[in-house]
């Protein structure tokens, strides 16, 4: 029967731990971390996403500074924007809430952040210091995999590990990190074929696809490590459950699984929290930086 890798718990337990460091360096930083938050449009799922990061700042100290631009600005109005934040002394952390409008350059809208103020670790400077094990913030999904299997006491190295999807959000940077634990890794995508017989070889499978339940029993082996990435609103078969008539699920068909895991992130409650806490990392972290204090928090940022 699979251990529960309750992200949630681990979560509270980093937020503590910055809340402690904040309260330290007030003093001599002068002022507060900040995080600036900008939301295009009034997509409700954003909207969520934002209100959590809101409370998480506010829970540790951070101070959340929210911009909310129309669903029609342009791709100049919104750089525009990150250029005032980039000059903004009280500023340590900027995040753009993905994914932005289609008619939006999302990469010109990213390398517009200062790489000192990418709360997000998706500016490609960023993305190339973990490429060369060099320290910076880390791209916050991945990051927060690795701080939840370390502190499971999941040792990677020497293990297969196997990556569902490539993105630049997660699956591109969890391979990176994942390698620099010295795990063999192998990232799949839409295109491979015969998923499940290599995911079969994994010891860690980390799943990412976008895809509601794609993986089930028959793509698991024994003791495998199974980190579910994925969280997705599906109708209710049955009446009203809650109050509601959606459910929450991840890529994985957790219940076929449990029985042959070793390990699994239930969802919600296993990556989404550590998401956010990493967010919150890589913000501490440039406030660390910019305010001249010690900087304490290398062991969360692989």
């Amino acid at each position: 029967m699979a251990k529960i890798l309750d992200g949630k718990k681990l979560a509270l337990e980093i937020q503590q731990r910055l809340k402690s460091e904040i309260d330290q360096g007030l003093i001599k930083a002068g002022r507060a971390p900040g995080l600036a938050v900008i939301r295009v449009g009034n997509d409700p799922a954003s909207g969520v996403y934002v209100s959590n990061k809101t409370r998480a700042c506010e829970k540790i100290g951070v101070k959340s500074f929210s911009i909310q631009l129309d669903e029609k600005s342009s791709t100049e109005e919104i750089i525009s924007k990150i250029t005032d934040l980039n000059d903004d002394l009280r500023i340590d952390g900027i995040l753009v809430q993905l994914p932005l409008p289609s008619h939006i350059n999302s990469s010109k809208i990213l390398k517009s952040i200062l790489p000192t103020k990418d709360a997000d670790g998706l500016h490609a400077y960023n993305l190339g210091s973990l490429l060369k094990g060099e320290p910076g913030p880390r791209s916050c999904t991945p990051a927060g995999i690795m701080a939840l299997l370390a502190s499971s006491n999941i040792e990677l190295d020497g293990t297969r590990a196997v990556v569902v999807g490539r993105s630049i959000l997660v699956g591109k940077p969890m391979g990176l990190m994942l390698q620099a634990a010295n795990s063999t890794v192998t990232v799949a995508h839409s295109h491979t074929k015969d998923l499940s017989k290599l995911t079969n070889e994994a010891d860690v499978l980390v799943v990412a696809a976008g895809k509601p339940q794609m993986i089930g029993k028959e793509h698991v082996s024994e003791n495998t490590v199974v980190i579910d990435v994925g969280i997705h609103r599906i109708p209710q078969e049955k009446a009203l459950v809650n109050g509601s008539l959606y459910s929450l699920c991840g890529d994985v068909r957790t219940e076929e699984v449990f029985s042959k895991a070793r390990a699994i992130t239930p969802v919600p409650g296993g990556v989404g929290p550590m998401t956010v806490s990493m967010l919150l990392v890589n913000t501490v972290f440039r406030w660390q930086d910019h305010c001249g204090l010690p900087f304490t928090l290398a062991d969360l940022l692989p």
